[in-house]
């Protein structure tokens, strides 16, 4: 689960009032400025992609920036977003 400033956006079971995705996939947006913090913890045995929409944040301590894009996978496939500049990012929780 996203902990910090988000929103869902679409689930695979359409809870909160989300979109339904018909698959076996989560997205989430979130915005990030100043000194706001995001983490999400997602299930075992899961892929994440995060894409940088707009502005600057760093993922895992990696700076990134609009256009750019990081994927996890494996075992430690923790996600921190910080240090955003007015960032808006999108994170894709996703079966392997």
């Amino acid at each position: 689960k996203l902990s910090g400033a988000r929103d869902f956006f679409g689930l695979s079971d359409a809870r909160e009032g989300s979109v339904r995705l018909h698959q076996d996939a989560d997205l989430y947006a979130t915005l990030v400025d100043g000194d706001e913090k995001v983490a999400f913890e997602p299930r075992a045995g899961r892929q994440i992609y995060i894409h940088v929409v707009r502005a600057q944040a760093q993922v895992n301590g990696q700076p990134l920036a609009a256009g750019d894009a990081m994927k996890l996978t494996g075992g430690d496939n923790k996600v921190r977003i910080e240090k955003g500049r007015g960032a808006e990012i999108l994170v894709f929780d996703l079966a392997q």
